[in-house]
């Protein structure tokens, strides 16, 4: 990670654990530089990322202000940001996962090309049904590069895949590109998400990378439409 990344994380938590609160000024650049040892291109990096991820506000002649969130949004930004897997995600709940498959393929060329590997490599192969206080809410299907990822087994799958990459393998996920559709479900989604054939799903395709810019995950994930709701903040 580089330096202006920590500092923009660092100042980030203090905004979520209250150290700012909402329309309070940062420290100035001079004091951040002071602060943290580095220049000011570095600090003016830290904020031009968080300004970018929607949680400080630049006012000209006047400084840098945490934007007037509530605390939702500011936890929803968070997690973008952080990149929770849904374990994480519903922390306050009990999760629990259903393995519907789980085996090693060649990966299409598709599905090769978006996670930058070949054909003749393997990858994981796993369909999941997840719960959160035993109700269901998605059912996620996922590729990952077993050369990137490797010793997953099926304790990992019952828990938390994000939490094994991150906390066993010392992997730093990063970011994710998404497209989210409107789909009817199919005969096991029905079945597993406990809806009828008129019930609409969200759909979300997704590649998870790493700090490094390497694809770690190619998903696809159904959501109940009633249990999953997606918020942005646009910046001009």
């Amino acid at each position: 990670m580089a330096k202006y990344e920590e500092i923009a994380e660092d100042i980030r938590n203090g905004i979520l654990n209250g150290k700012f609160n909402t329309n309070e000024q940062l420290p100035l650049e001079k004091e951040m530089c002071e602060q943290y040892g580095v220049s000011r291109i570095t600090i003016k990096k830290a904020v031009d990322e968080l300004v970018t991820q929607g949680l400080v506000i630049k006012r000209r002649g006047a400084g840098t202000f945490v934007k007037a969130l509530d605390d939702t949004d500011v936890q929803k930004l968070s997690m973008a940001k952080q990149f929770e897997g849904f374990t994480e995600s519903h922390n306050d709940k009990k999760v629990t996962s259903k393995i519907i498959k789980f085996e090693v393929v060649h990966p299409t060329e598709e599905i090769a090309t978006k996670l930058k590997i070949t054909v003749d490599d393997f990858a994981y192969y796993l369909i999941r049904a997840r719960y959160s206080n035993d109700e269901p809410f998605v059912i996620e299907y996922t590729y990952m590069p077993i050369v990137l990822i490797p010793g997953i087994k099926n304790d990992i799958l019952m828990s938390s895949v994000y939490g094994y990459i991150e906390n066993t393998l010392k992997l730093k996920i990063k970011s994710a590109h998404r497209i989210i559709r409107a789909i009817l479900p199919d005969e096991l989604e029905q079945k597993e998400l406990k809806i009828d054939s008129n019930f609409p799903i969200l759909e979300v395709e997704q590649v998870g990378f790493l700090d490094n810019g390497q694809p770690f995950e190619y998903s696809i994930a159904h959501h109940r439409s009633d249990k999953i709701e997606f918020r942005t903040v646009s910046i001009k």
